[in-house]
């Protein structure tokens, strides 16, 4: 019987193509959340800002759009009939602060209810939706995340410091609620791709 061998060309060529394929799939796994981003700016202004969880997070993000010069109104405890015609973008500050929301006299429950109605109101209008991350691991736990869940199911795009997103948890929720994610390696760099979602 006749043997016939294997080119060893062929089996290199084989070998190396298996290895740039688990390649690719590895660093889509890896990256896949930083590319599901907006290409270009889909928001519109002015942005109305508030605190879904009542943290000092919210003073960080209304420096970075003064930065960035995006026209806006801010309001920790803002309710859904402040939202009118003239209102483009909501922007929800996630990260619970139990020492805030005392100060601000508001439950946990409450502070739920009061970002659902707020997330309700501005679909009403039309308004774009975007959540923001920055408090890192630190501003997760319990409260946060059920805030943290509400905000996402009704955003239209989440910027996180990646610090926040360790185990998943808004990749997940993007993922769930078909929406893009960019996460970004800390604080100052929110401004970027804060800024690029405004038209």
């Amino acid at each position: 019987m006749k043997l016939f061998k294997l080119n060893p060309t062929i089996k290199y060529k084989e070998s190396y193509m298996k290895r740039i394929v688990l390649v690719c799939i590895f660093s889509l796994v890896a990256i896949g959340a930083s590319f599901a981003q907006p290409t270009t700016g889909f928001a519109q202004q002015p942005a109305v800002v508030t605190a879904a969880g009542q943290s000092a997070d919210f003073e960080m993000i209304k420096v970075l759009l003064t930065r960035s010069k995006i026209e806006y109104t801010a309001d920790t405890l803002m309710k859904p009939e402040s939202l009118g015609a003239a209102s483009k973008t909501l922007i929800l500050v996630s990260g619970a602060s139990t020492k805030g929301l005392g100060a601000a006299g508001i439950s946990s429950e409450a502070e739920g209810a009061r970002i659902s109605s707020l997330i309700k109101r501005a679909k009403s209008l039309g308004m774009k939706i975007i959540t923001v991350h920055v408090g890192g691991g630190a501003r997760r736990g319990v409260i946060s995340d059920a805030l943290i869940e509400i905000c996402m199911a009704g955003s239209d795009y989440a910027i996180v410091v990646a610090d926040g997103d360790t185990d998943g948890f808004f990749t997940k929720l993007a993922n769930a609620s078909n929406i893009g994610l960019t996460k970004v390696d800390r604080i100052s760099a929110v401004g970027k791709p804060l800024a690029a979602s405004f038209k």
